[in-house]
């Protein structure tokens, strides 16, 4: 499967122990009313007012230490590439009644790969590291919203081929 990697250009958020989450969420707001299309499928995934509060304060998100933390938070930047560039839609029924309303259809999750520049000791990018994600997208009756970003995994260090886009 060919896929591409969507970069994320500059680390915004610097720390690996205290992740300014509500800062954010506040960066995450301005995609809100946002649509964005997926290439290989075409579906049109828009981002609720939901979607901000999700990805910083999901279960997923307060288990996150250390470098996938800043990973998480960074990739916020890249909002619109991840959807863009998603792959290997799966359809998954909705099991949490919790989410009967917001999730009426059910869920799709995308797979989507990024990476992240890392700076030596005189700031210059010494190599970039890959990651792989699953976009967890809630199905209604009006659409498709992005939910969450999770399972964030580096890639091995001799990630499969792939093709770059650029920011």
């Amino acid at each position: 499967m060919e896929y591409q990697v969507s970069e994320v250009e500059k680390i915004i958020f610097l720390s690996k122990q205290n992740i300014p989450w509500n800062d954010v969420e506040q960066y995450l707001k301005q995609y809100i009313g946002q649509t964005f299309i997926v290439r290989e499928y075409q579906d049109s995934i828009s981002i609720a007012s939901d979607f901000p509060d999700e990805y910083t304060e999901s279960k997923y998100t307060k288990r996150l230490r250390g470098a996938l933390a800043k990973v998480k938070a960074n990739a916020a930047q890249i909002i619109d590439l991840l959807i863009e560039n998603a792959v290997n839609r799966r359809w998954v029924e909705n099991k949490n009644d919790k989410h009967k309303n917001n999730a009426s259809e059910g869920w799709f999750r995308y797979d989507t790969y990024f990476s992240i520049p890392v700076k030596g000791s005189e700031e210059k990018v010494e190599r970039t590291n890959q990651y792989k994600a699953t976009l967890v997208v809630r199905k209604t009756v009006r659409g498709l919203f992005l939910y969450d970003v999770l399972d964030i995994k580096k890639e091995a260090s001799t990630p499969r081929e792939s093709q770059k886009t650029v920011r």
